[in-house]
């Protein structure tokens, strides 16, 4: 008979996928550390900024693994959470390139790259049953302050974008991002409530880091 807990291609292609993430989201991170810890700068150089906005964009995989069935995710909160970083990566820094030197573009590539990095880790050992539960503790945990840190800084890039270059780059432009900051609030909401009710289903009450280590 099959075994449930057999080693086939789903389970292969999770572990290469989420382990190729957490790698690239770890370089993010690191490349932003010799940034703002070696050099000095919050100056985050167009080399980062290209590399962050591919791998943002291959998050797109999230999608097709909620709507397909790869993964037990929920379509709706993955749509939002992705399509919001695209927004950020292709509607703002992308046009706007000397917004990478705004602290907030650091902030929010940190907060970011440390939530990826513990998700996509925590995935990965997932298809071995192998998350340790400090990881498990983290990544429903985490997000309490990364969150609010990553949502804080989209939104501050986003009004500098408005109160800045936006209007030279097509008349509309304003009222599209003035309609996504508005689109910021029911969203975040939306997004922080089910990170909190995942953090209640995984971690129980007591919310320790003991909990599902077994």
């Amino acid at each position: 008979m099959a075994q449930s807990n057999g080693f086939g291609p789903k389970k292969a292609y999770l572990i290469l996928y989420n382990a190729a993430s957490a790698i690239a989201w770890a370089t993010i991170l690191g490349r932003v550390a010799v940034v703002l810890g070696w050099k000095g700068s919050f100056f985050v150089p167009i080399v980062v900024d290209n590399f962050a906005r591919i791998t943002q964009t291959c998050a797109v995989m999230e999608i097709l693994h909620a709507l397909t069935g790869v993964v037990p995710a929920p379509v709706f909160t993955t749509v939002m959470q992705v399509a919001s970083r695209l927004f950020l990566m292709w509607a703002i820094c992308w046009p706007f390139p000397h917004l990478n030197a705004s602290v907030f573009y650091s902030s929010m590539l940190c907060a970011w790259s440390l939530t990826e990095v513990i998700r996509y880790t925590s995935y990965a050992l997932k298809q071995v049953e192998a998350v340790p539960g400090w990881l498990n503790w983290l990544r429903y945990s985490a997000f309490l302050v990364l969150y609010p840190v990553g949502i804080s800084s989209e939104v501050a890039m986003t009004l500098q974008a408005l109160f800045g270059p936006a209007s030279s780059l097509a008349v509309w432009y304003p009222y599209g991002l003035v309609l996504v900051l508005l689109a910021y609030i029911p969203g975040s909401f939306i997004l922080y409530t089910h990170m909190l009710k995942q953090r209640k289903k995984y971690l129980g009450a007591g919310n320790t880091v003991e909990k599902k280590t077994q």
